[in-house]
């Protein structure tokens, strides 16, 4: 029976903690900040619940079996290698980006004055118009770990066609 749709629609959260430091690299750039994110790799929480977006989208699994931890190649490796990884097996597979829209989560830095570069770097990496990224940013408004300044979430929705 042929599918009435080839959309396909992948939605995708990271955590990381954060530790004194920095600078903050997030959706693929460097800001100026005195904490940065812990992880295995670089620990951009937005470029990887981007990543997990559109592999979970394209039934392909998720970052973590893809760039497993527990791979020392993966040991501080750049997010934007990754995302760009994923990229080309969705390309592979006859996927093409409509657009994604992303939700960070983080007390401080406030992510207002970065949102521009953010969303150009994603859609330079991701092969998409800016106009079809979407960045917005919440604080933790005091409570929980990210309130707290502890850890940074984000949050990411991809829709994807095949056509």
């Amino acid at each position: 029976m042929e599918k009435l749709s080839k959309l396909r629609i992948g939605i995708g959260h990271d955590t990381h903690r954060l530790q004194p430091g920095g600078p903050l690299r997030l959706g693929g750039i460097s800001i100026s900040h005195d904490q940065e994110l812990i992880g295995h790799s670089d620990a951009d929480v937005l470029l990887h619940a981007v990543t997990d977006a559109l592999l979970g989208a394209a039934g392909m699994g998720d970052i973590g079996e893809l760039f497993p931890d527990y791979d020392e190649t993966n040991r501080d490796r750049d997010s934007v290698e990754m995302l760009t990884i994923a990229c080309v097996k969705l390309a592979e597979d006859g996927y093409s980006i409509i657009n994604i829209d992303c939700t960070v989560f983080a007390q401080a830095p406030k992510l207002t004055p970065h949102k521009k570069a953010i969303r150009e770097r994603l859609a330079e990496t991701l092969g998409i118009e800016p106009d079809c990224v979407g960045i917005k940013a919440k604080t933790g408004e005091g409570v929980g770990s990210v309130g707290e300044g502890k850890s940074m979430e984000a949050q990411c929705v991809v829709l994807l066609v095949k056509p």
